[in-house]
């Protein structure tokens, strides 16, 4: 089965910025629909930013504007980066192709903390 694997989370202050990466095993992962996601302590997994195979992007009104998601095709690998960070932003990031044939990563942690 083709994985992804996630990097980039860390401890980073309120106002502050990461980028997080998700690089494929396949290269075919350029594809396919990708999106990513975001699981907080106690709460369900939530949907952050989608990009299409055409470059085109959404985000949820919670994210708009402070988010970017983008893709390397070269590389095979996914990005999310992450500006204006907010407490509310602390969660296990994940990204996934929408294709059965990829499971889920580990993740990455994000932690916003004075």
């Amino acid at each position: 089965q083709a994985q992804v694997q996630e990097s980039g989370g860390g401890l980073v202050q309120p106002g502050g910025s990461l980028r997080l990466s998700c690089a494929a095993s396949r290269s075919d992962f350029a594809d396919y629909v990708t999106s990513w996601y975001r699981q907080a302590p106690g709460k369900e997994r939530e949907w952050v930013a989608t990009i299409r195979p055409g470059g085109s992007t959404t985000y949820p009104e919670s994210v708009k504007g402070r988010f970017a998601i983008s893709r390397d095709n070269a590389k095979n690998t996914l990005y999310l980066q992450m500006n204006n960070l907010k407490p509310e932003d602390t969660a296990i990031y994940y990204c996934k192709p929408h294709n059965s044939a990829y499971s889920w990563g580990q993740g990455t942690q994000v932690t916003v903390s004075s």
